[in-house]
């Protein structure tokens, strides 16, 4: 064993850590662990989970009554913890006790508590939770010395920092401590255990380090011992590309630099405060995240062993609460030190910039609230000073989304189609990072997290860089049916079929029909919807189209040769049951149409205007633009003015008048904004634009919000909601109950179900790249070429040996584009072995051709 005697180390736990019997457990176990291993443990941590929430709740109220009930409620949280533990709470507390009430009492019956009166109140929590936990350990059989942080802890003045901040944020030395450690060295114990949170000013007054200051004090012990590590014990198993509880497909962050954790933690996370990193990048102390439910997790590493060579976006973060303040004076570029003016203004009254832009007649700056806590305090003063210099606009409701990482300057090109999400958001302000790490968008708060979930989709799920990126949040979790990648995937408990079939028949389509079942019974629990159409453009197999037609859905084409395949397959069908949405096609499609008695349906103005007879007295709907298009692509966004699909709003007051002069019916309107849509409310908003337009047509029967319902392309997505979908439906269909509602599914019904097998023919070493070739490419799947679409790609023959090498896996056209799948993560591929290409049942043999004379793979469904 290593001896590692003169070695400390520092762990925090949360307050969730502390909370519970079992945590409390895997903590002893950790303790045991890190002891046997030869360290010195310094253990910090948090008051019980909801503590703190309650001793502010005590600061605020005024009423004795409303105190003494949420006092008894502090006192019975520790109590049950107590219990659980096999300890005495009313024993081990009782001066801890006493002085709450005293200081609770003090508060209501002055109404008001100063600063330092709160901060002994907030100490309280750290102070209670901490003896608990050494009576606990000692009583598990470890040696365990108690202290407290206020004797070991001392705050330091800040210039033109507040009384509040001095007390309620105050700020310690980070030198080492030689004197603390010689102290220590002769107490002799091997285990201490302290409160986060607290420390004590010159004058030995109680002073607090803010919201989160325990992983702050953790980093000043670190620093003081010059510990060989810093381990933060919380309940996630590391830092995420975003928060994981809000998007579950989040990936685990497995190796940071200090600065890149400063950056993530600044712009938002919650797992690490900020100011904790500082002391212990100084002193170069690993920081190392792990999990208290499950301390096996590797979590993540935070030191300065990190290569600073690859330019990537590892995390999308959002601070919520920014207050911009926009001054704008004309000709302040004339005005030699108008900035300096200006933001001395600021300096005089504590307050904090974070971001900054400017024009020649503007600067508008943000504070965060987490470091201007006492902004609604000064506000007013503020803003009548700054008014002297200039016009002031404080802007709040806003919200900062930042994409974070490294050498993001040199990517940008790569995130061109990822920044396309912000033409449906107001973006006040843009901030690009000087240290290069962050690229910042200030946006209303209402649509901060639709946005950090499109951002993350586009940029983070679809990267391939296996070394920074871990598993995802829903992996680790086993959150999700599919937690684990290729978990219950349909094809991996058929995998001797498909190799069999692969080997036997080629390249081929292989398609579940069991999963498609399943999928059209999902979609068709959404109770809100009267009818599905099944878009064929995505799939127009017979065996599938079958399928579809028993169980009851109708069918959207877009070709009048789609129209005629689906009579040729169901010549008996009800023509209700088919939908015409063309787009540019010529006349004689629309009258062929007109005459097999299905709905038609006009996407442009033109065809009222110049073929006004062919539908006179008809009855059609009306494909609206509602101004704005969503999806996964530029290309597949179907909606906004720079999409060729559907009637400008504008132009409906001139289809009014030509419908009405013609007898022409419009009983239903169609939007369809794009596809790959995971915003459970994108359909309900359809759906009001539409039930708007109706207002102008009194006809309107039917309204079809289209389909793009989200597939989860690869195992480090997020799956769409179907649940949050029918509620925004049902809301519409409440408050509109007079239309029946249609969808037109494609994709999402058929590309999960199927599978692209092709069989390795060659492999290439290219300095640091590989490359896997296979026996069929773009050919038969051209999605990755048009759309850069991100397939989940396995070697079926080998996918229970270790993947160990970074691959591309290209196929044999004559195109550089004929790429399958771009730096994939596969074991060693070897010719003859299966590759399997998942979600590849849309937009696959539909799209494929015989460029090069190569025939694509067939279809078969099993």
């Amino acid at each position: 064993m290593t001896n590692n005697s003169h070695n400390w180390i520092v762990l925090k736990f949360g307050g969730t850590s502390v909370s519970s019997l079992s945590n409390w457990q895997n903590i002893t176990s950790i303790l045991q662990d890190k002891l046997s291993e030869g360290y010195r443990v310094c253990l910090v941590h948090s008051a019980l989970s909801g503590i703190s929430n309650k001793l502010e709740e005590i600061i605020d109220l005024s009423s004795t009554d409303e105190s003494e009930t949420v006092l008894e409620e502090i006192k019975q949280q520790h109590r049950d913890l107590a219990n659980d533990l096999g300890l005495d709470a009313d024993e081990l507390l009782s001066g801890e006790f006493e002085e709450l009430e005293q200081l609770s009492r003090g508060v209501a019956l002055l109404e008001e508590a100063g600063y330092h009166v709160q901060a002994r109140i907030m100490a309280l929590g750290e102070l209670m939770s901490t003896k608990l936990g050494v009576a606990y350990v000692k009583s598990q059989g470890l040696d365990a010395e108690w202290k407290d942080a206020r004797m070991l802890l001392k705050s330091i003045p800040v210039e033109n920092a507040s009384e509040k901040s001095l007390v309620l944020s105050a700020i310690c030395d980070t030198s080492e401590d030689k004197e603390l450690q010689q102290q220590l060295d002769e107490e002799g114990h091997d285990l201490i255990l302290t409160q986060g949170f607290i420390a004590s000013d010159n004058s030995n007054k109680t002073v607090v380090l803010g919201r989160g200051g325990s992983d702050v004090s953790a980093s000043y012990f670190a620093a003081k011992l010059n510990a060989e590590r810093l381990e933060i014990w919380t309940d996630v198993p590391g830092m995420f590309s975003c928060n994981p509880h809000a998007i579950p497909s989040a990936r685990l962050l497995k190796h940071l630099s200090y600065a890149e954790a400063q950056e993530i933690a600044t712009n938002g996370a919650k797992v690490l405060h900020p100011r904790c990193i500082m002391p212990a990048r100084v002193h170069n102390i690993p920081i190392q995240i792990k999990w208290t439910q499950d301390p096996e997790q590797e979590g993540t590493t935070i030191s300065s062993a990190v290569a600073d060579d690859e330019a990537l976006v590892k995390a999308i973060s959002v601070r919520d609460n920014v207050i911009l303040v926009s001054m704008e004076t004309l000709g302040m570029w004339q005005q030699v030190g108008f900035l300096a003016d200006a933001f001395d203004v600021f300096k005089q009254y504590g307050l904090s910039i974070d971001l900054v832009s400017t024009s020649d007649s503007n600067v508008t700056v943000s504070l965060d609230p987490g470091a201007n806590t006492h902004f609604n305090e000064i506000r007013d003063e503020f803003v009548d000073d700054l008014n002297e210099l200039c016009r002031v606009e404080i802007i709040e409701s806003t919200s900062a989304v930042s994409l974070l990482g490294r050498h993001i300057r040199t990517i940008l090109h790569q995130l061109g189609s990822a920044f396309e999400v912000f033409q449906e958001h107001e973006v006040y302000l843009v901030s690009q990072a000087a240290n290069d790490l962050n690229f910042t968008f200030v946006v209303a708060s209402d649509q901060a997290d639709r946005l950090v979930q499109q951002l993350h989709e586009q940029v983070i799920s679809k990267s391939s860089a296996q070394v920074s990126f871990g598993p995802t949040w829903q992996q680790i979790n086993g959150s999700h049916s599919d937690g684990a990648p290729y978990k219950d995937t349909w094809w991996k408990g058929k995998r001797e079929t498909l190799i069999q079939l692969a080997e036997k028949e080629g390249p081929a389509y292989v398609y579940d029909s069991d999963h498609i079942t399943e999928t059209v019974d999902n979609v068709k629990g959404l109770e809100s919807l009267d009818q599905l159409f099944y878009a064929i453009k995505a799939n127009d197999n017979e065996e599938l189209l079958k399928i579809f037609y028993e169980k009851g859905l109708g069918f959207e084409c877009v070709s009048i040769g789609e129209v005629e395949y689906v009579l040729d397959q169901f010549p008996d069908i009800d023509r209700e049951r088919i939908l015409f949405t063309p787009n540019f096609a010529p006349r004689s499609e629309y009258e062929q149409a007109l005459q097999e008695g299905v709905h038609v349906t006009l996407d442009n103005i033109f065809a009222l205007q110049e073929w006004t007879g062919l539908f006179e007295g008809q009855d059609i709907f009306l494909r609206i633009d509602p101004g704005h298009g969503h999806g996964h692509h530029k290309h597949v966004r179907t909606g906004g003015v720079n999409s060729k699909f559907g009637i400008p709003r504008f132009e409906l007051e001139e289809v009014k008048s030509i419908v009405d002069e013609h007898n022409i019916r419009v009983k239903g309107l169609h939007a369809h904004i794009g596809s790959g849509i995971k915003d459970p409310e994108s359909w309900k908003r359809t759906a009001l634009v539409l039930a708007e337009v109706a207002q102008q047509f009194e006809d309107v029967e039917y309204l079809d919000v289209g389909g793009g319902l989200g597939v989860r392309e690869n195992e480090m997505q997020s799956v769409l909601p179907l649940g949050e979908v029918e509620q925004g439906l049902s809301e519409f269909k409440k408050a509109f109950s007079q239309y029946k509602l249609w969808m037109e599914p494609g994709r999402y019904l058929v590309a999960t179900a199927g599978v692209l097998l092709a069989r390795v023919t060659q492999t290439k070493g290219k300095g640091k790249i590989r490359y896997v070739g296979v026996e069929t490419g773009m050919n038969s799947l051209i999605r990755p070429a048009l759309y850069g679409s991100h397939h989940s790609i396995v070697n079926l023959s080998r996918i229970d040996e270790p993947a160990t090498q970074i691959s591309n896996i290209v196929g044999p056209i004559c195109e550089s584009g004929d790429k399958l799948g771009i730096d994939r993560l596969l074991p060693e591929s070897q010719e003859g072995d299966v590759v399997l290409i998942a979600n590849t049942g849309a937009y696959g043999h539909v799209m494929s051709s015989t460029y090069n004379m190569r025939a694509p793979a067939r279809e078969i469904v099993i």
